[in-house]
């Protein structure tokens, strides 16, 4: 029964009934590496917090880490500052963390300013629910990330908060 607890996702609070939950922590977060059609993924785009549409596709050539988070879910707000300093860390080296927000735009944009976040931040709403779908996160739960190389595909996804040590490592695997 312990080891159940320890690998189950424990499934939070819902933003789109029966479509977007919020993964809770467990001992290791869901891995996988997709084969998927990531052409789709890079022709979608969404508007930033100013309201300006920002094609996926500009993030093409660089190593791409793809957060799906809301600000309301604990376990993204927990990964959050290490994607910070991440991108601090790694942007002169081609990294990019782009996240793609599941919430209103006025409760994104408190929280980015809160946090500092130094990374584009767009928002989905269903529409990046459909996107991380094709991105692999087959039960629609958040935080969800997908790792892209610098050629476009996907190398690395998780569902469930990502833990800097398992990003950073993947991280020097790609640049």
């Amino acid at each position: 029964m312990k080891r159940l607890m320890r690998t189950s996702v424990v499934l939070g609070a819902i933003l789109i009934p029966g479509l977007v939950a919020c993964s809770g922590p467990t001992d290791k977060p869901a891995v996988a590496v997709v084969q998927t059609d990531t052409a789709k993924i890079f022709a979608a785009a969404f508007p930033d917090l100013e309201g300006k549409p920002q094609p996926l596709k500009q993030w093409q050539g660089k190593v791409l880490v793809l957060n799906f988070w809301a600000p309301w879910c604990p376990p993204c707000r927990a990964e959050i500052p290490d994607f910070i300093r991440l991108q601090e860390q790694y942007r002169a080296q081609g990294v990019i963390f782009v996240g793609l927000a599941l919430d209103q735009k006025d409760k994104v944009q408190a929280f980015s300013d809160e946090m500092g976040i130094n990374y584009p931040i767009l928002l989905g709403e269903n529409d990046a629910a459909e996107l991380g779908k094709l991105a692999g996160n087959r039960l629609g739960g958040l935080p969800f990330t997908a790792i892209f190389s610098r050629k476009g595909a996907i190398v690395y996804t998780v569902s469930g908060e990502l833990k800097r040590e398992q990003l950073e490592a993947t991280l020097k695997g790609l640049i």
